[in-house]
């Protein structure tokens, strides 16, 4: 089967799609199963990746959003941020002045989602059940709320509500977020005392009450029968005032209208000049604008037609300097391209004499060196043979260089004026055959020497002079 996979190429490819489809969907199903979702109303706590500094958080609070969890490294717990009530039934708290009372009340508490609060609660709540968590609370509560009822008087704290809760909530809020928590709301119920202290003070402020109650009556009442007959003075004067108002009224009016229709008429005069000019105006306004457009089309046509013809001839002229430029510089590359095959044959053409003269002096070197092989390795034997086999031509070019000489007739006027008294004519023709090198000098200039049946020359004889 394995052979049969390998020979089919398409089989061998749907194989690797699949697996690799395998591994894709294990890889999802694992990341799917590891990506944990917190729910707004919970924090979720991730632990378990190591601390990096001093500074850094033992775990990872997250409000909202999800976290993929690191599988055998880390782990994850939720913290509820459901409201917790908790009564608080305080018993003889012993106030400023020494007087004890109670103060039953009721603390809606909950696991704080702020930053700093929230990792708090990560170390000192997690793990623990709602009613753990809310004797906690109600430890704290307590310990305060002694506390702020140890700071104030009976009177402050029975009369000035406001202030209690405020000093309530202020001193229980800081305590809870040092374990995670937030005061979310505080109601006190009612305030009693074992000495009767507030019930005194509530019958004083009642009789208080009552007293000013009737005070207030009578007051009003006094006021009242005042302000009746203040009221029905005030009533006799302002009808009268009313009436005497209303004969000055109509006499304005009267005055008023007719002043009115005397305007009216002078704002229809007005309106009617006013329309008239602004009719013509209007027509002379158009008028002029009717001018002001035709002579504006005027202008864009004569504009439009100049336009047209540059265009015409501007065209015409740049498709005209184009082709020119195409054509020169298609000469231009034409010459270029000449130049440089000739250039190319040129040095193709050096490039072989150069290798030619190479070789040939390649193979002259090879057979001077067998020359100098075959002559013992006597570099001196070799150049004797070499020039030995070019003695002919030698002595060739020397006879050459007399062969052409004519000579018809030699009139020699002799005086008898040589060297010694001597002839003349006898030492011209010896200079002209001296000019002639003797061939024991040609072997002499070649390093050889003539072969002793052609003699020898003398050489400790004197040179001729």
């Amino acid at each position: 089967m394995k052979s049969n996979l390998l020979a089919n190429p398409a089989g061998t490819a749907i194989v690797v799609v699949l697996l690799i489809v395998v591994l894709l969907a294990g890889v999802l199903l694992i990341i799917q199963a590891r990506l944990k979702k917190c729910p707004p109303d919970k924090i979720m706590v991730i632990y378990g990746y190591g601390k990096r500094g001093k500074s850094a958080a033992s775990s990872l609070c997250v409000h909202g959003g999800a976290r993929f969890i690191w599988p055998f490294i880390q782990a994850y717990q939720f913290l509820d941020l459901t409201p917790i009530s908790i009564n608080i039934d305080l018993k003889k708290a012993l106030s400023r002045q020494n007087i004890r009372i109670d103060v039953p009340s009721i603390f809606t508490v909950a696991i704080s989602n702020e930053p700093g609060i929230m990792q708090n609660a990560a170390e000192r709540l997690l793990g623990l059940h709602m009613e753990d968590i809310q004797n906690i609370a109600k430890d704290v509560i307590f310990g305060q709320l002694r506390l702020v009822i140890a700071t104030m008087d009976i009177e402050e704290i029975n009369t000035d509500r406001d202030k209690f809760l405020e000093a309530v909530s202020k001193n229980v809020e800081g305590e809870l977020k040092k374990i995670g928590l937030k005061l979310i709301n505080v109601n006190v119920t009612d305030i009693n005392d074992e000495s009767g202290y507030i019930d005194a003070l509530g019958k004083e402020a009642a009789a208080k009450a009552i007293n000013d109650a009737k005070k207030s009556v009578a007051e009003k009442n006094r006021d009242g029968s005042v302000g009746e007959a203040n009221a029905q003075s005030d009533q006799r004067i302002q009808v009268a005032t009313a009436n005497l108002k209303a004969v000055q009224g109509e006499n304005l009016s009267y005055a008023d209208m007719s002043q009115s229709n005397a305007s009216r008429r002078e704002v229809e005069a007005e309106s009617l000049r006013r329309a008239t000019a602004a009719e013509k105006i209007a027509a002379a306004k158009a008028l002029q604008e009717a001018y002001s457009a035709e002579e504006d089309a005027e202008l864009k046509r004569a504009a439009r037609e100049t336009a047209t013809l540059k265009a015409d001839v501007i065209v015409r002229t740049e498709i005209e300097k184009e082709k020119l430029t195409l054509q020169a510089e298609a000469e231009a590359e034409q010459i270029r391209r000449k130049a440089k095959g000739e250039a190319d044959a040129i040095y193709s053409k050096l490039e072989a004499e150069a290798r030619g003269t190479v070789e040939l002096l390649k193979s002259q070197a090879s057979g001077f060196g067998e020359i100098v092989q075959q002559a013992g390795g006597k570099a001196d034997d070799a150049v004797k043979l070499l020039i030995a086999d070019k003695l002919e031509a030698l002595v060739k070019t020397q006879v050459e260089a007399v062969k052409n000489l004519k000579i018809d007739k030699i009139t020699v006027w002799d005086g008898m004026n040589g060297k010694d008294g001597s002839s003349t004519t006898s030492n011209f023709m010896s200079s002209m055959l001296k000019a002639i090198p003797p061939l024991n000098e040609v072997f002499k200039m070649s390093g050889m020497q003539l072969p002793a049946y052609l003699g020898k020359v003398d050489e400790t004889a004197p040179a001729a002079e």
